[in-house]
């Protein structure tokens, strides 16, 4: 199993890379087009990505988090990384909290979508705690590496 490491690793990065990505985008640039059109043509566009978006990401979202458990399981044997021997022990259970942070908004954002609760309000700061969980992820993934 140790073999696929790489593989598995460069799934789980793809995934990433694609979920934050589309993320950052909504938040850095979505938002900021509200200023240069009017609120009807916004509406369209925003609903235009979130069905683009509402396809793709569960699948991304779903692949991010099973190569993060096979890759938990590669690394760490179980649970035996969090022993304190381990310098980066602590830091990847800090990721994982915030890993299933993220999940628990993704999964509350899908759920508000299909019930139709999802209003423009919500969605920008669903997005925003997002983004902020997965920067967190990002800076304690390059931590490990130190630590």
């Amino acid at each position: 199993m140790a073999s696929w490491y790489p593989l598995i690793l460069l799934l789980h990065l793809s995934c990433a890379i694609v979920f934050v990505g589309a993320v950052c985008f909504e938040v850095l640039v979505l938002e900021s087009l509200h200023r240069n059109f009017d609120h009807a043509l916004m509406e369209r566009i925003e609903q235009a990505v979130m069905a683009r978006a509402r396809r793709l990401m569960p699948g991304f979202v779903g692949l991010l988090f099973l190569s993060g458990f096979a890759l938990f399981h590669i690394r760490c044997n179980g649970f035996s990384c969090l022993q304190p021997r381990f310098g980066w022990g602590w830091l990847l259970a800090l990721k994982a909290l915030l890993a299933f942070g993220v999940l628990v908004v993704f999964i509350g954002a899908v759920r508000a979508g299909r019930n139709g609760t999802m209003d423009p309000c919500r969605f920008r700061h669903t997005h925003r705690v997002v983004l902020t969980l997965m920067v967190g992820i990002v800076v304690l993934a390059k931590l490990m590496f130190y630590a």
